[in-house]
């Protein structure tokens, strides 16, 4: 496996304050520029863990791409293969199916478009203008998920 496959870059304390203030704003209704709250077991307790993420709209599908990498949420995420998404009170059961690297640049240069002032820095030296070539090298490294809604649950949990 290529280092690319194993990269996992934790929050800093600033990302973990900014996490939870916009965790908070979601789970009262304010999404911002797109967040939702991300529900999944973990995959060694069976207990829900939760997390902001930015759902991607593109061509008529929805996607979750993890800009640090191969984190906690990413590895519960594949375990389960479905999980939550929340927006104030309304919670949305889905399954995901994760995307083979080939077709992951699109997802990349559209998520750059939208949130590179957020995550950009977890990025190195990609941006929107990048050579396709280059966002093809750089898949590995960044897991993303087309998401199917199933229903629409009750509650968060």
């Amino acid at each position: 496996m290529a280092a690319e496959q194993h990269r996992y870059l934790q929050a800093g304390k600033a990302a973990s304050g900014f996490n939870a203030i916009v965790r908070g704003l979601t789970k009262l209704g304010v999404s911002v520029m797109g967040t939702r709250v991300l529900y999944v077991r973990g995959r060694k307790t069976g207990e829900w863990r939760e997390t902001p993420v930015n759902l991607l709209p593109f061509e008529g599908e929805q996607y979750l791409v993890a800009p640090r990498g191969h984190t906690q949420w990413v590895r519960n995420l594949r375990v389960a293969g479905e999980g939550r998404l929340r927006v104030g009170r309304r919670v949305r059961t889905f399954t995901a199916v994760e995307l083979p690297d080939e077709e992951k640049a699109p997802l990349l240069r559209e998520y750059l478009r939208r949130w590179a002032w957020e995550v950009g820095a977890f990025f190195e030296n990609l941006d929107t203008s990048s050579p396709e070539e280059d966002l093809r090298r750089a898949a590995p490294g960044f897991p993303v998920f087309r998401i199917t809604y199933v229903t629409q649950a009750p509650n968060a949990r």
